[in-house]
């Protein structure tokens, strides 16, 4: 992400919400070199939290930079051409702390973010400088003021030649995980997603960020959520380790009634795999940063849902309580698969929640939204309390955010490596009309020893008839096993199904597959 590649950088940009704010300060004479300082403030998590709680009771303030029809000129490549200098980097004296870079403002990202740094409990306010970054002579940032303020952050690895971690845009952040290469992006809060009115995209209007003595990367980050209808106190222990993890807790205000509130939001691109191939037409195999919804439920469950690029957008709800985790992940790791070295889909990591306080009932909630390009994050996922939401009712969520490679918890079960569709029937015998074969592969647990005859699929639709279910190891593939069936499904309406493969014990021997067809679009039809 030092340099954003036009793919990330609209995702990002595209994902963001342009409701900002921007709020004044003193300036100050530098006080360390590089860059300048406000006066110290005291400063601490709980008065953060009594800060929200104050400004919840306030009304809210649109307060989006005045100055946006110069920053309507800084599109991607006038952005990618404003380079931060390294010698201005926060914490660049190799005392602890990964040097931080801040972000300019610009065409997709608006909201102006006041930056801060602790140490020893006091806080002071990083002031804007143009001369903090290189710019062409003839570039249209010159035309802005000296208060103009940032719009985010990232911090780099000590090599300075990468970096791991980036707010930037609304409340939005992310990581470049375990394999060095960004996908995915977290959110602080979603409302109101993909219901019959605007979605509101909270943003974090001030940051604070502070270096812990002796452990170069880790990193704490503590930000002012503001929305019309909340406010919200976050605070982000982010620790590097072979893959990032952010212990995050979070304290909500509502400022009103809020219908749909999505906690510990995921955002991601789905446009096709393996799965929908009749949608790639693009030359590349598959184009995906995420393949699938895992979910481990209260009661022990483990769900796999493979992600689907609908004709239309769709929400899917599954109820739970008491989680133990959930997350958007990408299982497929082989580059053959994608055939990109540009933006290196195998390597974009999966992120995991990890509830830590006690999450009641509620639904985890999954958003498939139709894209015809790469650019669109049209996946969201999302927990959703059942407690209502209301003005005077504080609420507390406190989880753990994995950044990895896998799931940080993998089932003792065989887990979907790979689903597939096709026509129905058996080959050099007329095909059935209206039947499609559904083939999902399996790695781990006791599945790989598995013989002919061992075990069984158990299949459920929503509609339609089951036919040909059957599950076996896959010739030459040591450690590959394979459930299929075919379903004969009548009218276009979408279809729920539900499998799983169980031993002669009746004991599941794999995680619960679950997947949604849509006929009218994906259904691939025989003939007799």
């Amino acid at each position: 992400m030092t340099d954003l590649n036009r793919r990330d950088f609209l995702s990002f940009a595209l994902s963001s919400s342009v409701v900002a704010g921007l709020s004044g300060s003193a300036f100050a004479a530098a006080e360390a070199p590089g860059l300048t300082f406000g006066p110290a403030k005291t400063f601490s998590f709980d008065a953060l939290k009594e800060e929200a709680g104050a400004l919840a009771a306030a009304p809210w303030q649109d307060g989006r930079s005045p100055h946006g029809e110069i920053l309507e000129q800084i599109d991607y490549d006038a952005f990618q051409k404003i380079r931060f200098r390294k010698d201005h980097a926060l914490w660049a004296d190799g005392k602890g702390g990964a040097p931080v870079q801040f972000f300019h403002l610009g065409r997709y990202f608006q909201e102006p973010v006041l930056m801060h740094v602790v140490e020893n409990g006091e806080a002071r306010e990083v002031l804007y400088r143009p001369d903090y970054f290189d710019l062409p002579e003839d570039h249209p940032a010159r035309g802005l003021p000296d208060n103009i303020g940032f719009s985010g952050f990232r911090l780099h690895e000590p090599s300075q030649k990468t970096d791991w971690l980036a707010f930037l845009g609304a409340s939005y952040f992310r990581s470049s995980g375990a394999l060095n290469q960004y996908g995915l992006s977290a959110r602080g809060l979603a409302i109101d997603t993909a219901l019959p009115k605007p979605e509101e995209f909270p943003r974090f209007s001030r940051i604070w960020l502070e270096r812990v003595e002796g452990e170069p990367d880790r990193v704490l980050v503590y930000a002012l959520l503001d929305s019309p209808g909340i406010t919200g106190a976050y605070r982000f222990d982010c620790a590097r380790g072979d893959g990032p993890v952010m212990d995050v807790s979070s304290w909500l205000y509502p400022r009103k009634t809020v219908e749909r509130l999505g906690v510990a939001p995921l955002t991601s691109m789905y446009w096709y795999s393996e799965t929908n191939r009749k949608q790639a037409v693009d030359w590349r195999p598959e184009i995906h940063d995420s393949d699938g919804l895992a979910i481990w439920m209260g009661n022990g469950e483990r769900l796999w849902r493979p992600l689907n690029n609908p004709p239309e957008t769709v929400t899917n709800a599954f109820m739970d309580e008491r989680p133990r985790g959930f997350g958007l992940l990408q299982r497929d790791r082989d580059f053959d698969h994608y055939q990109d070295d540009g933006v290196f889909y195998e390597r974009r990591p999966s992120a995991w929640i990890e509830p830590v306080n006690e999450w009641a009932s509620g639904q985890v909630q999954l958003v498939e939204i139709p894209t015809d390009d790469e650019i669109h994050d049209n996946i969201v996922m999302y927990w959703v309390p059942d407690a209502p939401v209301e003005p005077g009712k504080p609420l507390q969520f406190d989880y753990r955010l994995y950044w990895t490679a896998d799931e940080p918890f993998p089932a003792e079960l065989g887990r979907v490596m790979a689903t597939y569709t096709g026509t129905g029937g058996i080959p050099g015998q007329p095909r059935p009309e209206n039947t499609t074969r559904f083939v999902v592969d399996y790695r781990g647990g006791e599945v790989g020893a598995l013989e002919r005859g061992d075990a069984e699929p158990v299949v459920d639709l929503s509609r339609g008839k089951v036919t040909l279910a059957d599950a076996h190891p896959v010739v030459g593939q040591p450690g590959l096993y394979r459930a299929f069936f075919d379903a004969r499904i009548e009218g276009t309406d979408p279809v729920d199904m539900r499998m799983y493969v169980k031993g002669g014990d009746d004991r599941a021997l794999t995680e619960t597959w679950l997947y949604q067809y849509f006929p009218n679009r994906d259904d691939v039809r025989g003939g007799a």
